[in-house]
């Protein structure tokens, strides 16, 4: 269990790509932070869920959260222009593989390794909220770095344009809702964007 812990350490020093690729400084973002800020707004969305009378696994929600980065320890943070020239298939590929050997010590029953394929996949519910927390995180983080006064990150923005989270009734709504929140912020920000 410890060389796996240790392993993980990395990702509290690994900076996000994206911020770098557009200059923004060394240190903007790591990608613990991100999965910190993507397990804080899955617990949120699941809870709102619960509360709203949709069935959510919260602890499958946190779990799935917190590991679906942790390939990035041995392929890194590669940014979205990176599968241009890889393909998604040769990164898909390179990320399994590299978390199936970051697990496999601490692994025996699978449950980390079908946990991940639940998140690649979005089987679940509970996978899909994941994966909206992932791009809603992304776009709280953009927000808060323009606010800060960065710019030239219209770019992440698109993926606000026809957001595809693969979900419905009450979990739907509420991604939506706060989708909608997080672009009126950003309006009142940007007023003549």
């Amino acid at each position: 269990m410890l060389s796996t812990l240790i392993e993980l350490q990395r990702l509290k020093r690994l900076d996000r790509t994206g911020w770098t690729l557009r200059g923004l400084p060394n240190g903007t973002e790591s990608v613990a932070a991100h999965s910190f800020g993507v397990s804080v707004t899955a617990m949120l969305l699941a809870d709102r869920c619960t509360a709203s009378g949709v069935s959510v696994d919260l602890e499958k929600v946190l779990r799935l959260a917190l590991l679906h980065d942790w390939a990035e320890t041995r392929v890194g943070d590669m940014p979205r222009t990176a599968t241009l020239y890889f393909g998604s298939d040769a990164r898909k590929h390179a990320e399994a593989a590299a978390f199936s050997d970051i697990v496999s010590s601490v692994d025996a029953g699978g449950v980390y390794t079908n946990l991940y394929n639940d998140y690649e996949r979005r089987e679940s519910l509970e996978a899909r909220l994941v994966k909206a927390a992932d791009v809603l995180d992304l776009l709280i983080q953009v927000l808060a770095l323009e606010r800060a006064g960065a710019r030239g990150l219209d770019e992440f923005w698109e993926v606000a344009e026809k957001p595809e989270f693969n979900l419905e009734g009450a979990a739907e709504q509420i991604v939506l809702d706060l989708l909608e929140s997080i672009l009126k912020a950003r309006s009142e920000l940007h007023p003549d964007a």
